[in-house]
């Protein structure tokens, strides 16, 4: 009998085949899962102080109208102070995401500009994304409230303005240069330490060459009307500046324009172009005016002119009121600072020496140079500062008033006036007035009789002309050329009247002829009625000797 075979056991070192199908769904879920996240985006936090219009899962986040990521939670914060949105960008939008990026929601908005945002209306707000430049990553951001007026990289030029409260600047209005709008304001914020406003200015390209060092900025308010010693004086701006307001600029008239500026220069922003024009006059000599006049009707910045040309301005009315002055005892004047300003008529660049100017002035003191206040407008009784020479100016002693020089003065116009009044007043009270009284008693006295007569003339006149036979003088003078006409016709060319009568006249014009031998005789023999007419001999001509 044969011993039983038994079976060898053979280590299988090879995979099943049973595995291969797990194995490839794995790889194929791993592969899958890579691929997901290998297109998914950042996640990004996005900050906003109201999330109107923001939905998870539907509020898309755009870059020039091309989805770059999606809206996936929508939440408070932990202080309920903003909302909080969460949203996945896509891997394209990682280089996007910087420090310089800027976000903010499309939505319907009416501007200065018109309206903007009307395709949201019916598929609903987004959020837009403007790159940035900058090589800072980040991962949260705020949500600008206002679109930015101009990217970040765009061509142009930034500048930076401060100015007082109370200037009507925000972010958009338009910076204008001759009435033709150029740039906007990019961002205002106010710094409660300085109590500045600081404006960030943004000059659209090619309009930066216009911004040049010696380029002034003030508020562009639309409509400015103005009555003053100067004048009545009407602005109007654009229909934009109108509305809203904003900024202008320019380089005075009589200054050089100035080399261009470079990025992220600081500017004075002034209330009115006038307030700007005014600024750059940094060369300046102070004098105190010491009025004996009022001074009612002359305010701060009021002009200084000498016949008709500013020189300079009025600077505080009054000043120092309350320190002693020089002459004291005798009077007690009001103080008014003003500044003589050489840069108005000399605009050359180079550096005035006020030393020579001050010089000067004082000079034309001693040829009788004063300061009086004038009208400058009637309407208004507005007054300005007149510089003129006076001949019979008493001489000036120069003294000084809070340790500035003192211009000399003389009597403004109304108290030139005044004066003259007072003059006439004091001329009539020294009158004598009896004999005037009395020479006038007789004189009235004369024309109460000369009243009487004429009186006396006027009732006889009245009576004879209520008289019956002066009222029928005109019918018999009517009646009188009646008769006359019929005389006159009688005398016409066709009438028997004016036959005979030329008839008459012919022969009388005959009997005139006939009866001139006979007067001539009598004229050379008056006797030649009596006696007979003398024969003249026949002359005999003279016989030749």
């Amino acid at each position: 009998m044969s011993e039983p075979q038994r079976a060898r056991r053979r280590l299988q070192r090879s995979l099943s085949p049973v595995w291969i199908v797990p194995i490839v769904a794995l790889l194929i879920g791993a592969w899958m899962i890579y691929d997901n996240l290998s297109r998914l985006g950042p996640s990004i936090t996005l900050i906003m102080d109201n999330a109107e219009g923001i939905e998870a899962g539907k509020t898309l986040i755009k870059t020039r109208n091309v989805e770059m990521g999606k809206v996936e939670k929508v939440s408070l914060s932990d202080d309920l102070s903003h909302a909080e949105i969460v949203a996945r960008m896509s891997p394209q939008a990682t280089k996007m995401l910087n420090q310089e990026t800027q976000f903010w929601v499309v939505k319907p908005r009416i501007g200065r500009e018109g309206v903007s945002g009307l395709g949201t209306v019916l598929s609903g707000a987004f959020i837009q994304l403007l790159p940035g430049n900058s090589e800072v990553e980040i991962d949260t951001f705020q949500v600008l409230d206002q679109p930015p007026v101009a990217p970040p990289d765009a061509p142009g030029l930034r500048i930076n303005l401060t100015s007082q409260i109370g200037n009507s600047v925000s972010t958009g209005d338009p910076v204008s240069y001759q009435g033709f709008t150029v740039g906007r304001v990019e961002s205002s914020y106010f710094d409660p330490v300085t109590r500045e406003m600081s404006h960030r200015l943004y000059i659209q390209s090619p309009y930066e060459g216009l911004v040049t060092s010696n380029s002034r900025f003030w508020t562009a308010s639309g409509l400015d009307i103005r009555l003053d010693s100067q004048g009545f004086k009407v602005n109007v701006g654009s229909l934009e500046t109108l509305v809203g307001g904003g900024i202008t600029f320019g380089v005075p008239s009589n200054m050089t324009r100035g080399r261009q500026t470079k990025e992220d220069a600081s500017f004075v922003l002034f209330n009115d172009e006038d307030s700007a024009k005014e600024g750059h006059y940094s060369d300046y000599l102070e004098y105190v005016l010491l009025v004996d006049d009022t001074v009612r009707g002359l305010s701060d910045n009021a002009p200084v002119e000498y016949r008709g040309v500013r020189i300079g301005t009025v600077v505080s009315v009054p000043w120092n009121f309350s320190a002693p002055q020089p002459d004291s005892l005798s009077r007690f004047a009001i103080p008014i600072l003003i500044r003589i300003e050489p840069q108005r008529f000399d605009d050359s660049d180079t550096e005035l020496d006020m030393a020579d100017w001050k010089k000067r002035l004082e000079g034309m003191f001693g040829h009788g140079l004063r300061a009086s206040l004038k009208a400058g407008n009637l309407l208004t009784g507005a007054l300005f500062v007149d510089l003129n020479f006076y001949k019979d100016a008493p001489p000036f002693q120069h003294m000084t008033f809070v340790e500035k020089p003192v211009f000399p003065t003389t009597s403004g116009g109304f108290a030139q006036i005044e004066q003259k009044v007072s003059n006439l007043l004091d001329k009539l009270n020294n009158l004598e007035i009896e004999p005037i009284l009395s020479t006038l008693n007789t004189t009235l006295a004369s024309t109460e009789q000369t009243m009487r007569k004429v009186n006396d003339i006027a009732a006889s006149v009245d009576k004879l002309l209520t008289d019956p036979a002066t009222s029928q003088l005109p019918a018999n003078v009517n009646t009188t050329m009646r008769q006359l006409r019929d005389t006159l016709q009688g005398f016409a060319p066709d009438s028997q009247g004016y036959n005979e009568l030329t008839q008459t006249l012919s022969r009388l014009e005959k009997l005139m002829r006939d009866i001139q031998p006979v007067v001539r005789t009598l004229s050379d023999q008056p006797n030649a009625l009596i006696f007979k007419k003398k024969l003249s001999q026949d002359p005999q001509p003279r016989a030749k000797q």
